[in-house]
């Protein structure tokens, strides 16, 4: 766990900072900071409509009394996504972006639910379903 924090906060950033130097002494300082804020407000702009489309099919899903769990996944990827590209930098924009683009979100999700599921078989989650 140590070692995943240890890349999380130090080795991204640094990884981020540099590829920030290389594109500026190709494209211009100026010009590389357009484009993250570039990639930043893109983002923004598509997590918004993605989460809105969430929000409307779990709405749907609890007026007809299913259980919105893939809208739910849907939400906390689409959370991360935003946590991601808050951060800024380059990499973090581009898997951020692939985490609200809705083919790419599709393969992150059925990752989740293998996960879970390796997790709920090794006892590691407990999931109760009410009726």
């Amino acid at each position: 766990m140590l070692l995943k924090l240890f890349l999380c906060f130090t080795l991204i950033p640094v990884i981020e900072l540099y590829l920030l130097i290389k594109i500026g002494t190709v494209i211009g300082g100026l010009n590389t900071i357009l484009l993250v804020i570039l990639t930043g407000f893109l983002g923004a702009w598509l997590a918004r409509l993605e989460g809105m489309n969430t929000m409307m099919r779990l709405r749907t899903n609890l007026n007809q009394g299913l259980m919105p769990a893939e809208e739910l996944i849907d939400a906390v990827i689409i959370f991360a996504a935003g946590v991601v590209l808050i951060t800024p930098g380059l990499i973090t924009d581009v898997f951020g972006l692939l985490l609200l683009w809705p083919l790419t979100r599709n393969k992150f999700k059925r990752i989740l639910r293998k996960k879970f599921d390796e997790m709920q078989l090794q006892n590691n989650i407990n999931i109760t379903r009410f009726h």
